[in-house]
Formats: C-alpha cells, sequence, structure tokens
C-alpha cells in the first residue's frame, strides 16, 4: 500500500504522517491494510496541487493507492480578500487530483468543512442535507467537494469543524496565550459547533483510508457548544478558569459571515467504518494531557 498525504506539512497533514509513520493513533491501531504502508508527503513546496500538468505527472509517475488531501487555504477572513487564491487551493487542487486520481485508480480522500453549509438550521447536519454556503471559504471548499465528485469515482470527502492539533497555529494555542498574555478574551457565545480533535480525525481517516465504504462523511468530535463555551474549557484545563467572556457575533465584527449553527452529524461513521470521536470536551483534555 502507498500512500500520499498532501498538505503534509499542515496541522492535519502531520498528524496523519506521524501516526501513519508509527502505526497507531490515540485511539488505537492503523488499519492492517495500511501496516508497513509506504508513505509519500507533499507540500506545496514539491507538489503544487493547482498546477494540472504537475499533478498529473507526480501521480503518473509515484502511483498511490490512496490520496488523503489536507491541503487547503483554510485562512478563513483571507478567503474574503484573496478569492483567486482560495479557489485555486480549495477549488481547482481538489479537481486536480481527482483527475489524477481517477488516472491511475486511486482512492481520494478530501478533506472539506462544516461551512458548506449556511448554519441557519436548529439541528446537526448529516451528509445529505442541502449545502449553500455564505463565505468565500465555504463556496470555494463546496467548488472542491463538486469537483471531486465529478472527476473520481473512488471519493470519500469527510467534513469537519472547528479543528484543532499538536502541530501549527489553532483556536486552542491562541485561546491558552491570550489567557497568559492578557489574562483573557471575550469570545463569541452566538456561533455553535463541534471542536475536533486533530488525532481523532486523523484515527478516522486513516480507517476510512482502508475501506471502499466511498461517499461524504462528517467527522468531527461529538457533542457542541459555542465558541465561548469551548474558549472557557480551554481557559478551565489551562488553569485560567473564569477568565473568558461570552459576547456576541455583532460585537466582534469580522470580514467573513460565520454560520451562526454548523454541528455536524457523524451519521455515515456510524453506518459504516463506526464513529469513534470522542466527546469534545474528552478530545480536549486528552490534547492538554498529551501535548507536553
Amino acid at each position: 500500500m502507498k500512500v500520499l498525504i498532501t498538505g503534509s506539512a499542515g496541522m492535519l497533514g502531520t498528524q496523519v504522517v506521524c501516526d501513519l509513520t508509527r502505526g497507531y493513533t490515540e485511539l488505537g491501531q492503523v488499519p492492517a491494510a495500511l501496516k508497513d504502508a509506504e508513505i509519500l508527503t507533499a507540500d506545496v513546496d514539491t507538489l503544487d496541487i493547482t498546477d494540472k500538468a504537475a499533478t498529473e505527472k507526480y501521480m503518473a509517475e509515484n502511483r498511490p493507492d490512496v490520496v488523503i488531501n489536507c491541503a487547503a487555504y483554510t485562512n478563513v477572513d483571507g478567503c474574503e480578500s484573496h478569492q483567486d487564491d482560495a479557489f485555486k487551493v480549495n477549488a481547482i487542487g481538489a479537481r486536480n487530483l481527482a483527475i489524477a486520481c481517477e488516472n491511475i485508480g486511486a482512492k481520494l480522500i478530501h478533506v472539506s468543512t462544516d461551512y458548506v453549509f449556511k448554519g441557519d438550521e436548529a439541528t446537526p447536519r448529516r451528509e445529505y442535507d442541502i449545502t449553500n454556503p455564505i463565505s468565500v471559504y465555504g463556496k470555494t471548499k463546496h467548488a472542491g467537494e463538486e469537483f471531486v465528485k465529478q472527476f473520481c469515482s473512488r471519493y470519500f470527502i469527510v467534513r469537519t469543524a472547528w479543528l484543532y492539533g499538536y502541530h501549527g497555529k489553532n483556536f486552542v494555542k491562541t485561546m491558552v496565550r491570550l489567557c497568559n498574555e492578557r489574562g483573557g478574551a471575550s469570545v463569541v457565545n452566538d456561533q455553535h459547533g463541534n471542536p475536533t480533535n486533530a488525532a481523532d480525525l486523523s484515527h478516522h481517516l486513516l480507517k476510512i483510508a482502508a475501506c471502499e465504504e466511498y461517499g461524504i462523511y462528517h467527522c468531527t468530535g461529538n457533542g457542541e457548544c459555542t465558541w465561548y463555551e469551548f474558549a472557557a474549557e480551554i481557559a478551565r484545563l489551562a488553569g485560567f478558569e473564569g477568565c473568558m467572556k461570552p459576547c456576541t457575533s455583532d460585537e466582534f465584527p469580522t470580514p467573513t459571515k460565520r454560520p451562526a449553527y454548523s454541528s455536524l452529524d457523524n451519521m455515515m461513521l456510524r453506518v459504516t467504518v463506526g464513529d469513534e470521536m470522542r466527546h469534545w470536551k474528552d478530545a480536549l483534555a486528552a490534547y492538554f494531557e498529551n501535548d507536553k
């Protein structure tokens, strides 16, 4: 088995490479089919997925059996002011990988986002629910999903949300830093979602890579909260309980209109490979325990 991880230098890509290399994740062993897999890593300096010819050439020469696409333009506010760049990476990059995977018969696991939904519903979104993104980030990621479905027959689209991990910048590290530097922060309390530990997501991406249950998956931490509730739990675990203050989205304006309610339901996981995603509080506690 030969596995290619694109965006391998990012937060999620680094976690997947680490887990696949050592043969186990925080949640258990990697699937037997991936034991001793040959690992190929690629980031923008070694493979520009927005270059169609270069992507097809790389894939034809290396012929991976599975591609896990962790590459993305994830700066949500930056997408609003750099729409072409966001579209190139999130949509065209996904299209190029889909075409190249189809050419060699490889599986493609494409990581997507809760932002493909508008966020005006009152219950967690399931995989069959209609998408309606309201931001450039969401729209470009949705376009990437459509390209994957159009050009690759052996695809998995895995939507996640509120991702944090041991590698790189993320919300958890930012909140801890603000606790240390400023004694806390004001955080919006009217946007709901599912915090997701990259270690949990990596475990499930590898389970999916070893199966033939193609389609769209939601893969987020179980349970839901607001950004303020997430931040308050981070502060508590970091030893700064009570230092976070709730505010409204109107009090904290950003260039991007964000979904008010973007919780996802991991239905496809439950009915196929199994949902082992931890409750978000348990996964967050494990993060603090392991991030030494």
